[in-house]
């Protein structure tokens, strides 16, 4: 085995490495948050007195445990225990959806030091959410005035009822879990600990990222490429089934979309192509409260699961005709924060205040 062999191998060995502590410290994060904010998210949850505010306490819980999964399968639980009504439940599942996606976004700084990467990283990580906040405008005054999503996912309800839910085995929950438990199980011995988790997180992706960024750097890059665009994201139809089936198996779209800015980053893919895989791990991330609700045996609440996939398929039907607006718009952003630091610092805030005002919002009418 010449040297070349073993360097290769030993670089794949290094991706590999990587790439498991980048899912790592991905999940650890989601961890870390859902110690500061479930209850809270839960409480605020059951606290939803009208459809806006459902709307905004869907962004806000879900930005504080970082799971649309978690969030909806918190509202089908209170749906089924009547503590939430479906109007009310639909808008915090909508609220869901963008309040999912900081993640991703977060993951694009680990490509701040290099200004072409966090340009091509920072658009792919924006793109999700901009999608996300364009389905809210369109469908949610829909939904008020005519009740689509809620008439629409009855008559899915009616299809279903009956099935069973069963539990999906999840690949990345096996391998990651016991790592986990083992780092909050060290932690919890310190004080103020959730925070210490959390900073530890963010270390180990910014780490573990820039392990992988590196790596990729040295490999072949244009084998990869053409592997990646020639068969993974071959066309837009390729794109959404690889985000829905990445997102069922390992069931958080937070976790497949913050896998692929790296390569958006590293100019692999382009947002372009990308940007049905979002669309996918959309829909993918609705599987989990869906066969949550089967189990219920509850017809509203798998009426409100199915609510979740319905307004995800809608938001695709509507916008993907006219993708170039999401896509060219975050584009401009991200060369636009790339430009310089003030500007940069502008965009964070402005994109911060999204789950920031939301919050104020809601502390302000409910003083």
């Amino acid at each position: 085995m010449n040297s070349e062999v073993r360097t290769k191998i030993l670089k794949g060995i290094i991706v590999i490495a990587s790439i498991y502590l980048f899912l790592l410290s991905i999940k650890l994060l989601g961890h870390s948050f859902k110690l500061f904010g479930k209850d809270f998210a839960e409480a605020m949850i059951q606290m939803t007195s009208n459809p806006f505010a459902g709307l905004l306490i869907g962004v806000v819980a879900t930005s504080l445990i970082q799971s649309s999964s978690t969030t909806t399968s918190i509202v089908v639980g209170l749906v089924a225990g009547g503590a939430l009504t479906l109007d009310t439940a639909i808008p915090i599942i909508m609220g869901a959806n963008i309040g999912t996606t900081i993640t991703n976004t977060l993951v694009s700084f680990g490509h701040i030091s290099n200004r072409a990467e966090f340009k091509r990283a920072f658009s792919a990580g924006i793109v999700h959410d901009i999608f996300n906040v364009m389905s809210v405008l369109i469908l949610f005054p829909i939904e008020l005035k005519f009740h689509l999503i809620h008439k629409l996912s009855t008559g899915m309800e009616k299809i279903f009822t009956g099935a069973g839910g069963m539990k999906m085995f999840n690949p990345l929950k096996a391998i990651l879990e016991p790592v986990i438990e083992l780092v909050d199980h060290i932690f919890a011995f310190l004080p103020h600990y959730n925070v210490l988790l959390m900073i530890f997180s963010i270390i180990l992706m910014f780490g573990a990222l820039t392990f992988l960024i590196k790596t990729i750097r040295s490999l072949v890059l244009t084998k990869l490429e053409l592997i990646i665009n020639r068969y993974l994201f071959r066309n837009d139809v390729l794109g959404l089934l690889l985000g829905i089936l990445m997102t069922v198996i390992v069931q958080s779209s937070s976790v497949t979309t913050s896998l692929i800015i790296p390569l958006a980053g590293a100019g692999l893919i382009t947002i372009r192509k990308l940007f049905p895989y979002t669309l996918g791990a959309n829909i993918g991330t609705t599987v989990t409260a869906i066969l949550a609700a089967l189990a219920t045996q509850n017809t509203t609440a798998i009426t409100v699961a199915f609510s979740h996939l319905i307004f995800n398929i809608l938001g695709i039907i509507i916008i993907y005709p006219i993708r170039f607006i999401p896509i060219n718009l975050a584009v401009y952003i991200g060369e636009r924060a790339s430009e310089s630091k003030k500007n940069l610092i502008i965009f964070v805030l402005s994109y911060l205040s999204l789950y920031i005002i939301p919050l104020i919002i809601l502390v302000i009418t409910e003083l």
